[in-house]
């Protein structure tokens, strides 16, 4: 039997790969700014649209080419910074938002705000209603990760490095962000739980994955990806919750301030982010595998 070959030093340089690190680790921390800025996403998306009465229409048009914008700038980075990656989770909820609400919503009076009888121009919403928008999203989002799986890449986040392994990546956030939105509405508007029992609804849920975090049969790719899409409804219910009026279970703080309030926190959060990111190396690496003779 012939034996193993030994390793020169630049046969373990040629085996080892040493890539940049571009999505974050998934921590409290990730936890804690994913559910600031999909609940800045709601009341930042409802500002521009309800508020500032620009309309669903306009403002899905806007605030998607400036998701496009951020996710070109964080596609061009060469690792992980955290400005670039939550400002694109920002500008997905905002999109999000107003692509559930055109989807789901028509023009009647229920759907406005403050006395206003129309919004912005062209059409108010396509009216499909909670039920029929989360099908056809939770349709795309299969359909995306069915393309994902087929490519054979990673569906673990420290593990995404490549250019087509993002854009697999932010194309389910940005369907998962939307379906996130339907289903906030639906607890909050239709289901008869209200804003804050809606909230509390999906919390309990959120607690369940953390429990099955411990259960080895269940993927915490799986849960990951659960837990990313129910905590869009948090924040979607959790936002409602702050700028509604009171008569319908609201705090009634309205558009504006909950949202200079909630990009301050999340503007903090980034800022604590870079910090600690200087403090940590930017690659990953992965061990060389033995070479044998032929």
């Amino acid at each position: 039997m012939e034996q193993p070959e030994l390793l020169t030093q630049s046969d373990v340089a040629s085996t080892t790969t040493s890539v940049m690190k571009k999505l974050p680790e998934v921590t409290l921390a990730f936890w804690i700014m994913k559910i600031a800025a999909t609940t800045l996403g709601e009341t930042a998306g409802d500002l521009f649209a309800q508020t500032l009465k620009l309309g669903y229409f306009l403002t899905t048009i806007a605030l998607f080419l400036v998701f496009v914008v951020t996710l070109v700038v964080q596609l061009r980075s060469s690792h992980y910074k955290p400005f670039f990656y939550w400002t694109v989770i920002l500008s997905t909820s905002m999109a999000g938002t107003t692509m559930s609400d055109f989807m789901n919503r028509d023009a009647s009076a229920r759907y406005l705000s403050g006395g206003a009888t129309s919004l912005g121009w062209g059409p108010q919403g396509l009216g499909m209603g909670y039920p029929t928008g989360a099908a056809i999203l939770i349709s795309i989002l299969l359909v995306i990760f069915a393309v994902w799986k087929a490519t054979g890449m990673t569906f673990r986040i420290r593990d995404i490095v490549t250019f087509r392994g993002e854009a697999l990546f932010w194309s389910a956030i940005l369907v998962s962000n939307t379906l996130g939105t339907s289903m906030g509405d639906f607890l909050s508007d239709s289901s008869g739980l209200g804003y804050a029992g809606g909230a509390l609804l999906v919390t309990g849920a959120l607690a369940v994955l953390v429990l099955l975090v411990k259960v080895p049969v269940v993927p915490n790719v799986l849960l990951f990806w659960i837990a990313f899409v129910l905590t869009r409804p948090l924040g979607a219910t959790a936002g409602d919750f702050l700028t509604k009026p009171v008569a319908k279970g609201g705090l009634d703080l309205g558009t504006a301030g909950s949202s200079a309030v909630l990009l301050t926190v999340l503007v903090g959060l980034m800022a604590y982010a870079q910090v600690q990111e200087r403090r940590t190396p930017h690659t990953t690496e992965r061990e060389p595998v033995a070479r044998r003779a032929d």
